[in-house]
């Protein structure tokens, strides 16, 4: 019965339109035809144009193998030899295409930055941190050649105005130039490291130092250098144990570049007590008991190149004790009301006030360099006790009292 209904279906499906007179003869049609296209043709091959196989030789074999699996060993090296960068340059360039932010212009050193990036977000931050700085680069150089360009026209607006007027100047003094005043100050510098009283700068506290720390320090000596350099009577500085190729040489190298050689200045290895005799050194420090009265010239002073953030009192102080060496701090309590803040003055602030004693030797203007924010003026006497040491100078009994008794020293007043 099934097999009835399946022939039925056949017959339908492959002869829809027609309608059969004979039913049997009709079906057995339909099967020869069904059973005739599902037998594949085959195909008897003719005995007269069959040809024997070609038989290879052993040797043309052997060639064949061994030129096919140099070809595979080449193109398996060729694959595993293929450049990375160019795949993340092409990378690149892909997203460039898409309009992300991406630079136009990457070095390889970037690219070997990406390359190490481990997923594609990471890759994708870093190269929009490469397009922003790029942008930001090519801001300022447009800002630049606009500020270039319109120095160019307000100068040539001048020359059009000065040739307009036509009129000649005459000056009474010649025009300093720049060129002019550094030539001046090198001669005063040259003249310093030959007679001028040396001041030394201890470089042996890189150690108790952050980097960060190290590098305000060496901002510090730019600025005592430049201030030293512009003085009148100029010291001759000394960087004193400065180790070569050290935290402290490395950013000084930097800082300077190629002028570091041309400085008018003595750099050393060596201690200050080898190249001078330790009872002409004062290893000035803020924590000394003894306090600085005069400024001696024929003294040599050293100075601690050490940004003390942490508070790490002492330690100079220990370090000049331990070389057996004389110290002072400056007078700071006698001379100005404090108020806030520890008495560590910065390199520049200590290089202005011995500058300033050494050429005035007045401590009310040298103690004008110390911040306004840590004091709140000199110190002042009262006016009953002013008045009282006046009527004992003007006695006769004041001469009666012996040397030294009476401490009338004199303050400065605000």
């Amino acid at each position: 019965m099934s097999g009835s209904i399946i022939l039925r279906s056949c017959a339908r499906f492959s002869v829809p339109f027609t309608i059969p007179t004979n039913r049997r003869v009709l079906c057995s049609a339909v099967l020869q035809k069904y059973m005739s296209s599902k037998i594949p043709a085959v195909s008897y091959p003719n005995k007269e144009n069959t040809s024997t196989p070609e038989q290879l030789g052993l040797d043309g074999w052997k060639i064949t193998m061994k030129s096919s699996a140099q070809e595979d060993v080449s193109t398996v090296s060729s694959d595993k030899d293929e450049d990375p960068l160019a795949a993340v340059r092409e990378l690149v360039e892909m997203w460039r295409l898409l309009g992300k932010e991406v630079p136009e212009h990457i070095s390889e050193e970037e690219l070997k930055t990406a390359m190490e990036c481990v997923s594609k977000s990471s890759k994708r931050k870093y190269l929009k941190y490469l397009y922003i700085r790029e942008k930001n680069k090519k801001a300022k150089q447009i800002k630049k050649e606009m500020k270039a360009a319109t120095r160019e026209k307000a100068i040539k607006e001048q020359l059009l105005e000065t040739a307009k007027e036509d009129k000649q100047q005459n000056f009474l003094f010649l025009r300093l130039w720049d060129r002019n005043m550094d030539i001046a100050m090198g001669w005063k510098g040259a003249q310093a490291m030959q007679f001028g009283q040396p001041l030394v700068f201890d470089m042996d506290y890189d150690n108790y130092m952050k980097p960060k720390e190290l590098q305000n320090t060496v901002s510090q000596l730019l600025e005592s250098e430049g201030w030293n350099r512009r003085d009148v009577d100029p010291f001759h500085l000394y960087f004193c144990n400065l180790k070569t190729d050290g935290a402290y040489h490395k950013e000084l190298v930097k800082r300077y570049g190629e002028k570091w050689d041309k400085l008018l200045l003595t750099a050393t290895e060596k201690s200050h007590v080898d190249l001078f005799p330790k009872d002409s050194i004062i290893y000035l420090t803020a924590d000394s008991p003894k306090v600085m009265t005069t400024f001696k010239h024929d003294k040599i002073y050293i100075v601690g190149s050490f940004v003390d953030k942490a508070m790490q009192t002492g330690t100079s102080l220990a370090k000049a004790k331990r070389l057996k060496l004389a110290t002072e701090c400056l007078p700071l309590d006698r001379y100005l009301q404090w108020d806030t803040g520890t008495k560590n003055l910065t390199l520049d602030q200590m290089i202005r006030i011995l500058l300033c004693l050494k050429n005035t030797g007045s401590w009310e203007e040298a103690l004008k360099f110390v911040p306004r924010r840590k004091h709140t003026g000199y110190m002042e006497i009262s006016q009953h006790s002013q008045e009282f040491v006046n009527r004992l100078m003007k006695s006769k009994t004041f001469n009666s009292f012996p040397k030294g008794s009476l401490h009338t020293q004199k303050r400065w007043h605000k």
